[in-house]
């Protein structure tokens, strides 16, 4: 079964998220974007071991603390999608635009594609490549708790911005409406940032995607 923490980092508030196979105690932290010793006490709180890193996209909020991690836990990075690339070779440049603590580049040890899975001890974690906020965003959906990770894909009434280098709103907006809602109107998700919510309730009263406004 899935157990999930959501850890609040850096001034951004970035929902970084502690996730763990209760038969297993095996670990991954979704999304490190910073203040590693408060990602690194929860684990230990939580007995858990740590597996590995899982990114759903390259933005300084959401992975800035990755390479310190990944060294420090000898851990693999798995994700986010390719296209990503150059937001992560940017990592180190973004930090000081941003006035973040140093952040380092890294090379994710595997990049994901839309139909991959990840496996955590038992569970397994579906891949859906949802681009829009950045080319090479992407999503965690665990089929069994029906739980997914949106990183800066939808929020609670809200979506993710598109003004950024090859960001994209009609995209964004697909992504959302033919790869997330097919999932379930149960399902709930973790954004990048603020509270928790489903994607039924945002096919209700979304502003920007709910149904009633995207009919055709």
């Amino acid at each position: 079964m899935l157990e999930a923490r959501i850890i609040p980092v850096t001034a951004f508030q970035q929902n970084c998220s502690l996730v763990w196979d209760t038969e297993t105690r095996l670990a991954a932290v979704i999304d490190p974007g910073g203040d590693l010793d408060r990602i690194l006490a929860v684990a230990d709180e939580a007995a858990v071991s740590l597996d590995k890193i899982m990114l759903t996209h390259g933005h300084l909020d959401h992975a800035a603390a990755t390479a310190d991690l990944a060294e420090l836990r000898k851990l693999p990075i798995i994700g986010p999608q390719r296209e990503d690339a150059f937001w992560i070779d940017a990592m180190a440049a973004a930090a000081r635009q941003w006035g973040f603590p140093p952040a380092r580049c890294f090379t994710p040890d595997r990049w994901l594609e839309d139909g991959d899975r990840v496996e955590l001890g038992s569970l397994r974690f579906e891949v859906r490549h949802c681009p829009g906020h950045t080319p090479g965003h992407i999503i965690f959906f665990e089929p069994q708790s029906r739980l997914a990770f949106v990183g800066d894909l939808l929020f609670a009434g809200s979506i993710g911005r598109t003004d950024f280098p090859r960001g994209d709103h009609e995209t964004l907006i697909r992504s959302i409406r033919e790869k997330l809602f097919p999932l379930g109107d149960d399902v709930r998700f973790v954004p990048g940032h603020g509270p928790m919510s489903t994607f039924g309730q945002e096919r209700l009263s979304n502003p920007y995607v709910a149904d009633h406004l995207c009919r055709s």
